[in-house]
């Protein structure tokens, strides 16, 4: 008699997937509680169920393997995280294939009564010619990519995450841009022309960038939306693609949102406390100075995708440049997507980066070309990586089977 091992790496591979797929099911349920496509939540007494996508290929590559080798639970882990909803990432399409695209995805999640999240990523510049260079040429191609992505959504329920690091990462930032400053600019021309063309869509909420609690004080990211058309849109979003927990993410979301109100109001961005100070003296100063009612505040929405078990810690002195963001060790899925925050200002918790898809090609100021934490080539960005796939599912907080 064959064993269970022996019999699982015997299996065509059609059978090992229906096997995949049945143990998955027995071990986590459906993603999204009992329906397919999503999960479902509930907010101000409505149901916002989240859109499930296709998984990226290497996620069902990296169970099958898993399946043959017996590894039936790391399997199972690895297709509930593919199959937990996340963000549609768009960057790089020609207008026409974008259109088309985005039309496909918003008619699927309107049959199974969802809605999607657009991680639009194709700003001139974007991430500082660095590890996701790449974008749009010019301003006028940016709009047009815009001008199709609007066609593709139409009227239907859609939520935007526009440009991760557009105002975060300025030209300005990272030397990019002349005297005049005419790239950062640009870079703020294209968010407002993004937020005017996509917010006023019926049924489609646009939040903008703030990088992540870690990086821009409240006072200084605060300015830079205002500059970006916040006001115009239904709010920002925090922590894509790191690794800050859910808990410091909203609080970072309540001062941004809080200071956003006192700047209307009159005040200053540069008297708002920011995330550093003692939440107690924090809140006082709320409580004095902001009185505004939820519904007429900026709303926002987090990333929990890997962040649970928070920020990674490189060794002191290891490392001339320890990229805390590139592939970390050790990191794990955070909570769950879901409408239900329990505050009037947090919209939802998304996964916006999809876990399991690499950071880049993480070198800590060392000459590579393995990454010194992990001892291999780590694969480039937005490629599977089944290694730290695996910690994600290992490590996930709340746990994921």
């Amino acid at each position: 008699m064959r064993t269970g091992t022996t019999l699982i790496k015997a299996l065509p591979l059609a059978c090992a997937a229906a096997l995949l797929l049945t143990v998955q099911a027995a071990a986590t349920g459906p993603a999204d509680g009992g329906r397919s496509g999503g999960t479902t939540a509930r907010t101000g007494g409505q149901d916002t169920r989240l859109y499930a996508p296709e998984a990226n290929p290497g996620a069902y590559s990296q169970a099958l393997d898993l399946v043959r080798q017996g590894r039936v639970r790391d399997a199972a882990g690895v297709v509930a995280m593919a199959r937990t909803p996340h963000a549609v990432w768009y960057g790089d399409q020609s207008p026409a294939e974008v259109e088309r695209d985005a039309k496909k995805v918003v008619r699927q999640a309107a049959r199974q009564g969802a809605v999607p999240v657009f991680a639009l990523y194709d700003v001139p510049g974007r991430d500082c010619a660095n590890y996701s260079a790449g974008g749009a040429a010019t301003t006028a191609e940016y709009r047009a990519w815009i001008d199709a992505v609007g066609r593709g959504i139409g009227g239907h329920d859609a939520m935007v995450v526009l440009e991760p690091d557009s105002l975060a990462l300025l030209p300005s930032d990272c030397g990019q841009d002349d005297a005049e400053g005419t790239r950062t600019a640009a870079r703020y021309s294209e968010v407002n022309y993004a937020v005017d063309t996509l917010e006023p869509l019926a049924r489609t909420k646009v939040y903008l960038d703030t990088g992540h609690q870690g990086w821009h004080s409240v006072n200084t990211i605060v300015p830079r939306l205002l500059e970006g058309g916040v006001e115009r849109a239904t709010g920002f979003f925090t922590n894509a693609s790191n690794y800050h927990t859910e808990d410091t993410n909203v609080w970072y979301g309540k001062l941004i949102s809080s200071c956003l109100a006192y700047v209307e109001s009159g005040g200053d961005s540069a008297d708002c406390p920011d995330q550093w100070w003692p939440r107690t003296d924090a809140q006082s100063w709320l409580d004095a100075n902001v009185d505004a009612d939820p519904a007429r505040m900026k709303h926002f929405v987090t990333d929990s995708s890997r962040n649970g078990q928070g920020t990674w810690a490189a060794p002191a002195g290891k490392y001339a440049d320890p990229q805390e963001w590139c592939n970390p060790p050790g990191r794990g899925l955070g909570a769950r997507p879901t409408t239900r925050t329990g505050d009037p200002l947090h919209d939802a918790r998304l996964w916006i980066k999809i876990p399991g898809e690499s950071d880049g090609l993480c070198l800590r100021g060392t000459d590579g070309p393995e990454d010194p934490e992990r001892g291999t080539v780590d694969p480039a960005a937005g490629a599977w990586f089944p290694q730290q796939a695996l910690e994600l599912v290992k490590f996930a907080q709340p746990p994921l089977l």
